[in-house]
């Protein structure tokens, strides 16, 4: 999908959204499932693929401006690896690997729980191309749950940024996700970011809706 049909896909789900608030005072958010991936920086993008180079966009993601591009890398640990690890792009300042607790487990790296960016005093890892290999000192974590919001969003929702909710799903696997940080910016737009095992332990994916409590 480009980015922008993705654009007008949101626009649309997140007035649907609004109607709804507005009708009963209930506050509903999508979810987007975070699969393992990981953010490169320019010097660690030239190590792994060259000199010179730059990422290509394969598919524009729901946050603005975000891609998850063609390069995938591999991720080694004390324990194991694990292959096809899709890189996403713009780069970053810094290099940083997302991942869930059951992978923390394949690889043997200790799961530290941080939101993202805050990598500071976690562990490191090894990532792995057929051009070249970083040892990253820091930078493995296990994603905080989070929602996305535009300064718009969450004025409308009457959240705050840094603000920490919880959210409920309804279903077979009904479940209240405790510790859910708002983050909310001009670059954001609605939207809960889950890893694969707290979506599959609520059998939920991508575009399922949890309300806000």
């Amino acid at each position: 999908m480009s980015e922008e049909r993705f654009g007008l896909a949101a626009r649309i789900r997140n007035a649907a959204l609004g109607a709804i608030y507005r009708q009963t005072g209930k506050r509903f958010v999508p979810v987007a499932v975070s699969n393992r991936h990981v953010h490169l920086s320019r010097l660690d993008i030239e190590t792994l693929f060259g000199a010179g180079y730059r990422l290509t966009p394969l598919r524009s993601l729901s946050q603005p401006r975000q891609f998850a591009a063609k390069e995938s890398v591999s991720l080694v640990g004390p324990k194991g690896r694990i292959d096809g690890v899709r890189v996403l792009g713009p780069e970053r300042k810094s290099s940083q690997v997302e991942i869930s607790i059951t992978d923390s487990f394949k690889l043997g790296i200790k799961p530290i729980l941080r939101m993202s960016g805050d990598t500071a005093n976690s562990p490191g890892g090894r990532i792995e191309t057929s051009f070249g290999a970083v040892d990253l000192r820091e930078g493995v974590i296990v994603a905080a749950r989070h929602l996305h919001l535009s300064l718009a969003q969450a004025k409308y929702l009457g959240l705050t940024d840094g603000q920490v909710i919880s959210l409920k799903s309804d279903g077979g696997r009904g479940i209240v996700f405790d510790n859910v940080v708002v983050r909310s910016g001009g670059q954001f737009d609605m939207e809960v970011h889950l890893d694969t095992d707290e979506a599959n332990a609520a059998m939920l994916k991508d575009g399922d809706i949890l309300e806000v409590v």
